[in-house]
This record gives structure tokens, C-alpha cells and sequence, in this order.
């Protein structure tokens, strides 16, 4: 039963939209998002997913833990373009141990989806160098 209401916290409370103008340098000559910029918009909705639990990645290297990308997911569904105001949708996938997954929805202002993702990232003692449990400050602020 526990598990239960774990999954229904990550389905309902682990979310987080953001919104992200689109740049004149994030697009090629036709006024089209290069497909290598979605990935950054990822990582800008990884960095507001932790920043809405008071998380930063420079908090977390201070801890001594790094947070590299192992795998990333695109699909591509429609153009964004310069000047677009995008919303970003971000989900917890499931809870974290010692890899972080997450979900992306990009949306333009017409709430038409450009594009899916999805990206796994995993927690690197920055000391031992090697794979470790995601953070209890972590877990109690997602679980909280």
C-alpha cells in the first residue's frame, strides 16, 4: 500500500513547468530550434525540477555529489521557432536510487507538443568517483 501512495505522489506532486524563450541563436536561418537545443531545455527544466525543493546542482557538488546525464530521448513532433514562448513540463519518472529519471513535455504557446523526452541521470560520488544512493535530503524532499 505504501508503494502505491508513493507512485501516485511522483504522478501527482513531482512536477514542474517552465517556461523558456526561444533565442535568435537557438535557431538555424529559417527561424527553426536546432534539434541539439532541446537537450539544454532539458536540463534548464532538471535544474527548476531541484530548484523548486531548494536543490541546486552546485548545492549538490558541494555535497559531493555529481550528477551527470547516462541517457537521453528525443522526439521530435513539430518546430519550435524563434520567439516561441515554450512550457516545459518535467516529471519525476519514478523515485530516484541511484539514478534520477525524468520526462519531458515541450509545448509552444498554442499548446501544440514539439517534442517528448526522456533522460536518466545517475549519482556519482564526486570523491570515490563511483555510482551512489540518491541523497536522504533528496528523498525526504520528494517525499515530504
Amino acid at each position: 500500500m505504501y508503494n502505491f501512495f508513493i507512485k501516485l505522489k511522483i504522478a501527482t506532486m513531482n512536477k514542474n513547468e517552465t517556461q523558456i524563450r526561444v533565442r535568435y541563436g537557438e535557431t538555424d536561418q529559417m527561424g527553426v530550434v536546432y534539434h541539439a537545443n532541446y537537450a539544454s531545455y532539458f536540463e534548464v527544466g532538471r535544474t527548476e525540477w531541484l530548484r523548486q525543493y531548494g536543490i541546486t546542482y552546485k548545492s549538490m557538488e558541494e555535497n559531493g555529489i555529481m550528477l551527470p546525464v547516462i541517457s537521453l530521448n528525443i522526439k521530435y513532433k513539430n518546430s519550435a521557432r524563434y520567439d516561441d514562448l515554450l512550457t516545459l513540463k518535467t516529471s519525476l519518472k519514478k523515485m530516484p536510487m541511484a539514478s534520477i529519471e525524468f520526462d519531458y513535455e515541450l509545448l509552444n504557446d498554442k499548446s501544440e507538443l514539439l517534442a517528448t523526452g526522456h533522460t536518466v541521470l545517475v549519482f556519482i560520488d564526486m570523491e570515490k568517483n563511483r555510482p551512489t544512493r540518491c541523497p536522504k535530503y533528496l528523498l525526504d524532499k520528494i517525499e515530504g
